[in-house]
């Protein structure tokens, strides 16, 4: 879902600049439920959508969910060049526009003779990196995570080699074989469209036009516009009783799990920061910190009893200043709510673009995938966040989070963030105006699919 969303806002794009375009999903099986995808879609009936069918091979391996995710989209290449085949029977078909993932099926797409792109779902500093990984590979002898020196992506600020993204930190694995794979198909494709935009990362687009990568178009932010239900309605009644810019939001994404340990050291440095808090809660995961992405966390909107897993005792302690919901808020309406100050996120690309909108700072923690990587750029490269840092046994432990909580809410340095990052909000709106750097770069790319360049 995480990739779907974006890929739908890139479509209704596409069809408000050129109302003639006609425009299919194809949907590999990744094991995911396909309920939520498909209501999705159908919420928009100008979007044509194949669902192709799952695979006769063995189950999908319990791996990584990069791993998962590429072995779909191998598995399903058969079923892919039926489908193109048969659209190509009705409608000439101007452009093959696959999600990062999908780049492994450009050799044999390739073969039919349509224009391949890449829309890349993530900021512009990562796929830099998955431009770089290939020469990374190739000159670095050990483990990333023991680089004395940060790894220097061109066009970016300086990378530890432990906040890498997770497919890389194990050079042994199939995840990372496989990730180095799929970043050499990138230049196979024609131009890539990257959800994220000039002026946020001005000194990554310039390293592009540098190098020999394809052309590379800055579309975003593409966000949802809404996501509001009936479940999630009481957290925004609450907020409408709290004061301006006195909440900290916490929620970590469709996917994002957290430990029970931590879960208790996050209820606990809520408590000692003395904040007003709205926190999105999800059963713990002791074993990993994904553990709802392939669950179908965000399909269905599944409400639990948050009371298995949060103290009633907290609860009690914080009714005054604090409101917990299980597993899912409309996160869109949070942010933009004007009684939030403050949202410590997991650095999805999603969220972190959702927050940039709505102007609303940052404490990032990192989780999984590409995260800890976004969380760089945060707070090193844009500066509109506080990073987290966990302790030797991978816990953020209370007293931390309840000081980064005052930092962000309270002090100097919050509204130093919070400046800069209404600075970004503004700049995010003006790509995306008639005449932004977005709107022109989407406008260009589209042109040449329908021949006006």
């Amino acid at each position: 879902m995480g990739h779907l969303i974006p890929l739908i806002e890139l479509a209704r794009k596409l069809l408000d600049l050129h109302t003639n375009l006609t425009i299919t999903f194809i949907i590999p099986d990744d094991g995911l439920p396909t309920k939520p995808q498909k209501s999705l879609l159908h919420s928009f009936p100008a979007i044509n959508s194949i669902f192709l069918p799952p695979s006769i091979n063995e189950p999908l391996p319990d791996s990584k969910i990069e791993t998962r995710i590429v072995l779909s989209v191998i598995r399903s290449i058969p079923s892919l060049l039926a489908a193109l085949h048969d659209l190509n029977r009705s409608t000439r078909l101007s452009a093959f526009v696959a999600d990062l993932f999908g780049s492994h099926t450009f050799h044999a797409v390739k073969g039919l003779g349509i224009p391949l792109y890449l829309f890349f779902t993530s900021s512009a500093m990562v796929l830099s990196f998955s431009f770089y990984l290939s020469e990374l590979d190739e000159s670095c002898a050990c483990e990333y995570r023991d680089l004395p020196e940060p790894v220097k992506v061109p066009g970016c600020v300086p990378v530890r080699g432990s906040d890498l993204p997770d497919p890389v930190q194990d050079r042994e694995s199939q995840a990372y074989r496989g990730s180095v794979e799929m970043c050499k198909q990138f230049g196979s494709a024609e131009g890539i469209l990257v959800n994220t935009f000039l002026d946020l990362e001005p000194g990554t687009f310039k390293s592009f036009g540098m190098g020999n990568s394809p052309p590379v178009y800055p579309v975003g932010p593409l966000i949802r516009t809404g996501s509001a239900t009936e479940s999630g309605g009481e957290c925004l009644k609450w907020l409408d009783k709290q004061p301006d810019r006195s909440v900290l939001f916490i929620s970590f994404g469709s996917g994002g799990t957290l430990s029970r340990q931590q879960l208790n050291e996050l209820a606990a440095g809520l408590e000692m920061s003395r904040q007003r808090f709205l926190l999105v809660a999800k059963s713990p995961n002791d074993e990993i910190k994904n553990a709802a992405y392939f669950t179908g966390a965000d399909d269905e909107i599944k409400m639990d009893d948050h009371s298995e897993y949060v103290s009633a005792d907290f609860l009690e302690r914080t009714k005054e200043r604090g409101y917990v919901i299980s597993q899912w808020a409309p996160q869109i309406e949070v942010l933009s709510h004007v009684a939030v100050g403050g949202f410590v996120t997991h650095c999805g690309w999603n969220s972190t673009l959702e927050s940039i909108v709505q102007g609303v700072p940052l404490i990032a923690w990192p989780l999984f995938a590409e995260q800890r990587m976004n969380a760089v750029l945060l707070s090193e490269g844009l500066k509109v966040a506080i990073r987290v840092r966990e302790n030797e046994n991978g816990v953020v432990e209370r007293e931390q989070i309840s000081e980064l909580a005052r930092r962000l809410m309270e002090g100097e340095e919050g509204e130093e963030l919070r400046k800069r990052m209404r600075g970004f909000k503004d700049a995010a709106a003006k790509a995306l105006s008639q005449y932004g750097s977005s709107t022109r770069a989407l406008a260009n790319v589209a042109g040449k699919w329908i021949g006006l360049e």
